[in-house]
């Protein structure tokens, strides 16, 4: 299958299986999604979503945010990875939004990394999720998923991966595409052991294609046993 053909075959099969796929992070506003996104970093959305409630009570707007202290946002988010770190960025992060940009998250890439704790990825995250531009994280479920169905090739690096991604899809499904690569990497193309066995798209993957020897890839259910 050729890689145009590839793509064609992904977008087709999401866009009627999945087509309105989202994050799986809870949030009511631009400043909660921007505040999950940061702590999601090296961190699973369900622990995100089980620490969050709270923290959003506590910290319902960036100005109680930009006023506490980085020991009190600490007490609030312990048990996520790298929790003095993003304690930090939160606070930095609600000062230079309240300074720099008057309590509004921007829109622009280039802006949002100004802000501690935001990097191209969480960036590009928002840009798309709350400002619908055709945005694409990269983040390792993007990557893994894009490489291993062929999508991207010889690109070592998430903006490699984002920059391939971006040039090939039609660019009102950019956004969604996001979402696609990250839930089929969450819960079928497993980085460890991907379980090719349940999964839907073998007829358009490349890792599939090389580790069964195949030519045509037949349906999951032709690999069952």
């Amino acid at each position: 299958m050729l890689k145009q053909e590839r793509y064609k075959a992904f977008v087709e099969y999401f866009s009627k299986n999945n087509p309105d796929a989202q994050t799986e992070l809870n949030y009511s506003n631009p400043y909660e999604l921007l505040v999950a996104v940061i702590l999601s970093a090296q961190c699973t959305d369900k622990r995100i979503n089980q620490i969050t409630p709270k923290l959003f009570e506590r910290y319902p707007d960036a100005y109680t945010l930009a006023a506490s202290s980085v020991d009190e946002v600490f007490s609030y988010i312990r048990s996520v990875s790298y929790p003095n770190n993003k304690a930090k960025h939160l606070v930095g992060m609600a000062q230079m939004l309240i300074e720099k940009f008057h309590n509004v998250v921007p829109e622009q890439i280039e802006d949002l990394v100004k802000l501690p704790g935001v990097g191209r990825k969480t960036a590009n995250v928002i840009s798309s999720v709350v400002y619908h531009n055709p945005a694409m994280a990269v983040d390792t479920h993007v990557f893994r998923v894009a490489n291993r169905l062929g999508l991207t090739y010889r690109a070592t690096t998430p903006l490699a991966v984002e920059k391939q991604l971006v040039k090939n899809l039609p660019k009102e499904t950019i956004a969604v595409a996001h979402h696609w690569l990250i839930l089929h990497g969450r819960y079928i193309c497993l980085a460890r052991k991907p379980l090719c066995e349940k999964c839907p798209i073998t007829y358009m993957c490349k890792y599939f294609e090389k580790t069964y020897h195949i030519k045509s890839a037949p349906s999951a259910i032709e690999i069952k046993n």
